[in-house]
């Protein structure tokens, strides 16, 4: 049953994706439903930050965005390529097409969760690595930005280095970074939520404003 199961919401996901368009939210539908309904689901589902949505992939219509929400939202939240750095996109993506593959680190559960979901060929994995590694995190240059790594950056730095290489300000103009921080504050929140933690007196706390004033020094222009 759970790999009928699992077929049917891969053949869903593939239509979708290459149908483009509305069918994106078609196939994070499908998964969803798929999470809903297998064992597996609550594994599944908290592996990312839930919120990044299809149509805030860059270039949504391209290939590459159509492949990774075909096969990345098989089985957890869709992957912002801002995840990472382009260095680091290739190992994870030789990981995560091990797994599609039934192989992986969890030996014959890794098979049994895998079981009916699609992986992608050569030629689409080559294509989506290709993708992520284009719209990867662009690590911020120390040269260009000395005051990241002052006192006055500190709020900026202690919050992006939870989960990422430093992003470079001239990524986005100041509006577009207030929308990217409070989207990284519910990321966050969710993440501590996730593992049960609890805030810690005297543990730093996330300075939006402060963050949100660094990155507006530097941000790229406005059009």
């Amino acid at each position: 049953m759970l790999r009928l199961c699992l077929f049917c919401v891969s053949l869903v996901v593939a239509h979708a994706a290459v149908a483009g368009g509305s069918n994106y939210a078609a196939a994070v539908a499908a998964a969803k439903q798929h999470w809903r309904e297998s064992p597996y689901g609550p594994m599944l589902e908290r592996i990312l930050p839930p919120g990044f949505e299809p149509e805030m992939l860059p270039s949504p219509r391209s290939r590459g965005a159509a492949l990774t929400v075909r096969y990345c939202v098989q089985c957890h939240n869709l992957p912002n390529p801002a995840m990472h750095q382009a260095a680091k996109w290739p190992k994870v993506v030789e990981r995560m097409v091990a797994r599609m593959r039934g192989r992986g680190n969890m030996g014959q559960l890794m098979h049994q969760m895998m079981g009916g979901v699609s992986a992608p060929s050569e030629d689409e994995e080559r294509a989506l690595l290709a993708y992520l590694r284009e719209y990867a995190q662009k690590p911020l240059d120390p040269r260009k930005y000395p005051e990241a790594f002052t006192p006055r950056g500190e709020p900026f730095r202690l919050a992006c280095r939870q989960c990422h290489v430093l992003p470079d300000p001239k990524r986005h103009t100041a509006a577009e970074w207030r929308a990217v921080v409070a989207r990284m504050q519910k990321n966050m929140e969710w993440m501590n939520r996730v593992v049960g933690s609890q805030p810690i007196r005297g543990e730093p706390q996330l300075r939006v404003q402060d963050i949100n004033a660094f990155l507006a020094r530097y941000a790229k222009k406005a059009p």
